[in-house]
This record gives C-alpha cells, structure tokens and sequence, in this order.
C-alpha cells in the first residue's frame, strides 16, 4: 500500500465534491510547493517538542536540540516555528491534564495511524494528536498554514480522522462524543466541534460511503467550486472552464445600470475567472518550458530589478573612493517580525508591547461566509446640537 491514501482525509473535500478528481489527479505528476515543504518541516518540529513535553524518548533540552539541528539546517527554517511548536505541545498537555481530572485513565497517542476503510476503500489518514477517555475522543491537528483559517466545523478531514480513531478505540471504550481541534498559530486561531459519535456513523453511511466508492471507481459528474484551489487538474480541467466561461453568457436585465444583485454575481465569477486564468497560465508557462508550443504565445525573461552582489566589497569600493558610511547607508529600525524574532514573543510584549500599535485595515469586500466581522457602513446624519445650555 502506498504512503498516502488514494482518499486521503486532507483531499476529502475535494473528491467528496468533484468524486472523479483523485483518480485523474492519480494520473498526474506530485507537485509540492514550498508552503507544504513548510508545513511538513513544522509538523516534524511539533513532533520533537511533543515528544520532549510528555517525555517520550527525548527527556533533555539537550536532546532535544540535537535533534532539531538537522531541521534548522533546512532554508525554510525559521526560528519562530520553535516557539509555534512549543506552544502547540503546552497546549496539548493542558487539553490532556484536563482530561486526566476527570478520567485518571484517559489515553494519548501522537501520529496515530487512523483507519477509515470501513467506509472509504483503503483510506486512512494520521492524526497528529489522539487523546481517548471513558467516553469522548479528541483529535488535535496542527496547521501551520497562514493563508486560509481553517475551521473544525463540519471539517471532512476531522471527521474522517474521528472515524478512524474511532474504529481504533470503541472496542475498549464507550465512546460517546468526538471533539475535533484545528489548531492553527500562525493566526491564532483555535477552532473546536463537538459531534455525537451517532451522528458521525450516521453522516458515514448516508452520504461518506457512497461518495467515496464513486471516488474509487474514478466515476460521477466533475464539480468545480471552491474545491478546485489545491486540485493539480485545475487548469485544464474543462468543467471548471465551461464553469467560468458562463459569466461571457450572463444576461443582464434590460436597464440603463446594473442592479446590486447584478454587481454581486459578477464579482463573485470575476474573482473565480481571475484564479482560473491564474492556473491556466502557470500551466501554460510550466508546459512551454518543457517545450511545448501555445499558438501566439512565447517563453521570454521577464522584468527584473538591479542589486548588489557583494555589499561587503560595494562598501570598501565606496570608503576608497572617498565617501563615508552616512553619505550612503539610512539608519532605521529592524522590521516588527525581525524584532520579535530578537526579543522573542515574550519581551516583544514586555519591552515593546505599548509602543507598537495595529491601524484598522483599509475596507475590503468579502464573501458573506468570510469570518471577519463586518464593519458598519451606515450612514447617520446628526443634527446639530446646542451644547451650551446642556
């Protein structure tokens, strides 16, 4: 059996839409982006300081540094993915001695092989973190991402990996509950749900099972949305294009201006137009590059700008020729994300903490579904108001 699930949990929201997408995907190259280069290399520090936390194998900082080093070592290392991976491991622990009150015999299990086969041909996942008690599973999972917040909330992936675990434990326990948890640091973002393991089985047979055999057999309609972002059939998958081309055939009501609802329905195909011609074109340039040929299009170097190679040696040259340092270097304060790094969170806080402020962003239009509270934009005329005899 390979690494990785054909129907894999981290996938499911894809090939549970567009049940045809994993076995088209299967058929193309992987191809990994630095952002899960990232995530990985984040997760593989969690798991040491884990490890560390509840004395598994590493029982020594000194330990624990040994074996961080070869990770530092890696040019997506950053320094502040030790302090993300300690707090993630502090707040297991918490998560786990809470539980421990009530059930002194509760169970926890790090990178827990979690099989869903039962419902999904030959799927199975990880789960980052498995804590089991009398009656209640909680599954914890670490997302490094700072792109999309991530919700629990009827979140297929935490639900698949509750499967699993599920299958793993209810033969010794009567497990009642399941509580999923996306813990996401990077925007501070802990996110949690509740579900009756009742009601897990039953999403599992009604509407799970039959989609995951479809999604085996390669069979069902192609259904693009919001799902195709991390699809590597994206960009020419012809049911996202005819998708996007509907907004070439949008009818408009016979009027001089365009009704709101009008405004919002182009909006929203613009942005999805805008992504798709995205995807496309990247394809395009990747598939160029190897040679082959777009009608009127061609491969040329791009716009770049001019830099130093050697400020060292660009100094020196300067100093000889009579210049001093002021005549061409501008003092100024490191950037805030270089600052924390150097007083670490803590005293950033400390030291910092009141000379630092964040201005409101500027006024952004979103999908209604985004998370953000909206602002009010009423407008209110005042009437002025004779205050002196108040």
């Amino acid at each position: 059996m390979s690494a990785h699930a054909l129907l894999s949990a981290s996938g499911s929201h894809r090939w549970m839409e567009c049940t045809p997408s994993a076995r088209i995907e299967e058929t193309l190259p992987d191809t990994t982006s630095d952002f899960a280069k990232e995530g990985t290399l984040a997760h593989e520090i969690a798991e040491l300081y884990n490890d560390r936390k509840f004395k598994k194998t590493i029982k020594s900082k000194k330990t624990l540094d040994k074996k961080l080093a070869p990770l530092k070592e890696n040019e997506l290392f950053d320094d502040e993915m030790l302090g993300y991976a300690e707090g993630f491991a502090t707040f297991i622990k918490e998560t786990f001695n809470a539980v421990l009150s009530t059930d002194k015999d509760a169970y926890i299990s790090f990178e827990e092989r979690l099989d869903y086969s039962e419902y999904v041909p030959e799927g199975f996942g990880t789960g980052d973190v498995v804590i089991v008690s009398d009656d209640k599973l909680i599954i914890i999972d670490y997302k490094y991402g700072k792109g999309v917040m991530v919700s629990a909330e009827d979140n297929s992936q935490m639900k698949l990996y509750a499967l699993g675990a599920y299958q793993n434990f209810s033969y010794a326990y009567d497990l009642k509950t399941v509580e999923t948890i996306i813990y996401q640091p990077r925007l501070d973002n802990i996110s949690s749900s509740l579900i009756a393991t009742e009601d897990l089985i039953a999403w599992a047979d009604s509407s799970l099972r039959e989609k995951a055999a479809l999604a085996f057999d390669g069979a069902g309609e192609f259904l693009p949305g919001d799902h195709c972002k991390f699809c590597k059939y994206k960009a020419v998958c012809r049911a996202r294009a005819e998708e996007n081309l509907k907004l070439q055939k949008y009818e408009y009501q016979r009027s001089d201006a365009l009704t709101h609802d009008e405004i919002s329905d182009i909006i929203k195909m613009s942005e999805r137009l805008a992504s798709w011609a995205k995807d496309v074109k990247a394809y395009a340039l990747q598939k160029a590059l190897e040679g082959e040929k777009f009608a009127g299009w061609k491969v040329v170097q791009g716009r770049s700008n001019r830099k130093y190679t050697d400020e060292e040696a660009i100094v020196k040259a300067l100093s000889k020729n009579g210049y001093k340092l002021e005549d061409y270097t501008k003092q100024s304060l490191i950037t805030l994300t270089a600052m924390e790094k150097l007083l670490t969170k803590k005293g950033f806080k400390e030291i910092l903490g009141d000379h630092i402020i964040k201005p409101e962003g500027a006024p952004t239009l979103v999908l209604e579904t985004d998370k953000r509270l909206a602002i009010n934009t009423a407008v209110t005329d005042f009437e002025e108001v004779d205050t002196e005899n108040v």
